[in-house]
């Protein structure tokens, strides 16, 4: 009963493997992985406005809108720096390896998680943990619906 009611529900949450997300798009992010880092952050921010503004849902099977966790690891972690505060979105800057805090991540968060990589073995340490695995190209794919609205 608790989940038709809604009550005692956690939204989801979608952990975005930043480095990989960016790797899988020839936007020119190796030339300053910061500012790539910061874009894709503007975009996941507008994303996540749509989805609270009544807009298509971002999951299938979910009713709410998801918070957004954006792991920055290695060059791009300064991207912090330029990123300002937005709803539904956090940053999280990895102290060593993105995948470990990626997985740690997936362990400590409650309700439904969804890490967003292509990484084979992350998504292997990802799905151990109880998570959901979606491609770059699925997040990709989203942000791209928002720019022909």
């Amino acid at each position: 009963m608790r989940r038709e009611n809604g009550i005692g529900q956690h939204p989801a949450t979608i952990i975005v493997d930043v480095a990989n997300v960016m790797g899988s798009r020839p936007d020119g992010w190796w030339r300053d992985r910061a500012a790539a880092a910061a874009r894709l952050h503007a975009e996941i921010t507008a994303l996540a406005a749509e989805g609270t503004a009544g807009g298509p849902p971002v999951l299938p099977g979910e009713t709410g809108p998801p918070q957004f966790v954006m792991v920055l690891e290695g060059a791009a972690r300064p991207a912090a720096g330029r990123i300002g505060p937005a709803d539904r979105v956090r940053v999280v800057q990895a102290d060593g390896s993105g995948d470990d805090a990626i997985v740690a991540l997936v362990r400590e968060l409650p309700g439904p998680r969804f890490v967003v990589t292509a990484d084979r073995e992350l998504r292997r340490r990802c799905e151990a943990a109880g998570a959901t695995v979606l491609g770059p190209g699925w997040l990709l794919g989203l942000v791209r619906r928002g720019d022909r609205r």
